[in-house]
């Protein structure tokens, strides 16, 4: 049976905040305390433990019947026990998750004034008052505040997931469309000349071979249209895939840093760069665990470097320096192929220390076209995915 619902968020937090238990025991057991009040010590705590660990699961009006209910403990208990302020503390942390924030922020401030005409009316201890008073205003807001950067980044994350499903379906139906125009006249044409040579070949042998060299010509550059087209679904551009790459990086919370340049790349080269970007992100994010991925290109002489730097644990790589089990070989085979080169600096293992892996791509920049690789700037994605055609 789980105690907290799966959250990487939270992991095992709310049992560490458990130890402000040992606040409501420091009252008892500082003086002589009879059997009688120190069973009812403990029922309190028998019964604060359930209604704090379903306030993790619950939502809504259940959330606020919880917090009510560990609140009445810490009301209850305050004319015997000063430090029972800690329930009503605790109850203002699960207030801070209800919707919107300023009902959360109303409820903490009837809950502060509830403790203090308690505290007046029974003529309590002011340290009962003002410990609530004080620690739920603050720790009340500082959850509610923190709980509306959740919701926010929640729907920020919805909606990324809408617009990448929309860009799915686009891309599929410009694939149907594509090669729909690409191929639909050349497999006529191959169908009607594979048709007539049947026919001329008792007839006209010499015809015949005509119309199946004119097939074999037609298939040949049916074939070469569609490698064109292929190369170009796999590569759209560096700039769109260093926009993707720092939507996916924000996405994953993993925060990027970036020192990109304007260069002029061939083609290829370009396509090989940004195959490289989307491969190492990708490692970064499913595998490196990291906090920070830093992307630099810069033209060095004639060549062009990128560069991919993360913080996380590492990871093991073979004796060639690419890591095992991942896209990497054939990314230098690509980048080989070119007359460039591929570096990766990683530790052999976690347990070296997390310095992290560092990819470095190295391509010769004679030729091509300018590439303005600063358009993956939070300001350029947009534009760099409907330049790149990702967004209909």
């Amino acid at each position: 049976m789980r105690l907290l619902p799966p959250n990487p968020h939270l992991a095992w937090t709310p049992y560490a905040w458990l130890v402000y238990l040992a606040v409501f025991l420091s009252e008892p057991l500082s003086r002589r305390t009879s059997a009688l009040e120190w069973s009812l010590t403990l029922t309190a705590i028998a019964v604060f433990l359930p209604l704090y660990f379903v306030g993790h699961w619950v939502e809504g009006r259940r959330l606020l019947l919880t917090a009510a209910a560990i609140f009445a403990l810490g009301a209850g208990f305050a004319p015997w026990n000063q430090d029972a302020s800690v329930f009503v503390i605790y109850a203002s942390v699960f207030v801070g998750r209800l919707a919107p924030p300023r009902r959360a922020v109303g409820i903490i401030a009837g809950m502060v004034a509830l403790v203090g005409l308690e505290s007046w009316v029974l003529s309590l201890s002011p340290y009962f008052w003002l410990i609530a008073a004080v620690f739920s205003v603050l720790v009340g807001g500082v959850n509610v505040h923190f709980t509306e950067i959740g919701r926010t980044a929640a729907r920020l994350r919805e909606s990324q997931a809408q617009v990448e499903q929309l860009v799915r379906i686009a891309e599929r139906e410009r694939i149907g469309r594509d090669l729909h125009d690409l191929l639909g006249h050349t497999l006529s044409v191959i169908a009607l000349k594979a048709e007539l040579a049947g026919k001329l070949v008792t007839v006209s042998p010499e015809r015949a071979a005509a119309e199946i060299r004119d097939v074999e010509r037609v298939t040949r550059e049916a074939l070469r249209e569609v490698r064109a087209a292929v190369a170009g679904y796999r590569s759209e551009g560096l700039p769109a895939e260093l926009a993707r790459a720092r939507l996916a990086l924000e996405t994953a919370g993993v925060r990027p840093e970036y020192f990109a340049l304007p260069v002029t790349l061939p083609a290829a080269a370009e396509a090989a760069l940004a195959l490289a970007v989307r491969e190492a992100v990708t490692n970064v994010i499913r595998h490196a665990g990291a906090a920070t991925c830093r992307i630099t290109l810069e033209a060095r002489g004639d060549m062009v470097v990128l560069e991919v730097a993360d913080d996380g644990r590492g990871g093991a790589c073979d004796e060639s320096g690419i890591g095992a089990g991942s896209g990497l070989r054939a990314m230098r085979e690509r980048v080989e192929g070119l007359g460039g080169r591929l570096e990766v600096d990683a530790p052999a293992s976690p347990a070296e220390g997390a310095r992290g892996t560092r990819l470095v791509v190295t391509v010769p920049r004679q030729g091509g076209t300018p590439v303005r690789a600063g358009a993956a700037s939070p300001a350029g994605i947009a534009g760099a995915l409907v330049a790149a055609g990702r967004v209909p």
